[in-house]
């Protein structure tokens, strides 16, 4: 069974590289600070990480695996940036912009979050998109 523990905020070094591909779950929060939270993505095909802003801070995402279509824009209507991306990009969203990455390959794909401040609760595990979308901890 994948490891589900958040290490935050103890001092944590990890092969993200392997705990990124060895993560089943939609969402793991791996590391959780103070200031910055490292969470784990699974999505399944036709999936997507789910449509959101953070007015506040920016965020980077890194696939490890699979083949997803980055949009972005100013406003939830209005995702005027598409990027086809895979495994081994980066992908930098600035603060206030609408953002999702869909899934549009044939097999699981695999990603990483890093952000600051924290935008999940320690420890949270979500094991699919609907367990998600009914914590009502998640905005």
């Amino acid at each position: 069974m994948p490891d589900k523990k958040d290490y935050g905020p103890d001092p944590y070094v990890v092969d993200i590289e392997k705990d990124t591909l060895e993560n089943t779950n939609f969402r793991t929060t791996r590391w959780t600070g103070k200031n910055l939270q490292l969470t784990l993505m699974t999505i399944p095909v036709g999936g997507d990480v789910g449509l959101e802003v953070h007015e506040t801070h920016d965020q980077f995402l890194r696939l490890e695996q699979g083949h997803g279509r980055v949009q972005m824009g100013p406003g939830k209507d209005d995702l005027n940036f598409q990027q086809d991306v895979s495994g081994d990009w980066a992908v930098f969203v600035p603060a206030g912009y609408w953002h999702n990455i869909t899934n549009i390959g044939d097999g699981p794909m695999k990603l990483y979050a890093i952000y600051g401040p924290p935008d999940h609760l320690h420890g949270t595990v979500h094991a699919t998109p609907t367990d998600a979308a009914n914590d009502p901890n998640e905005d």
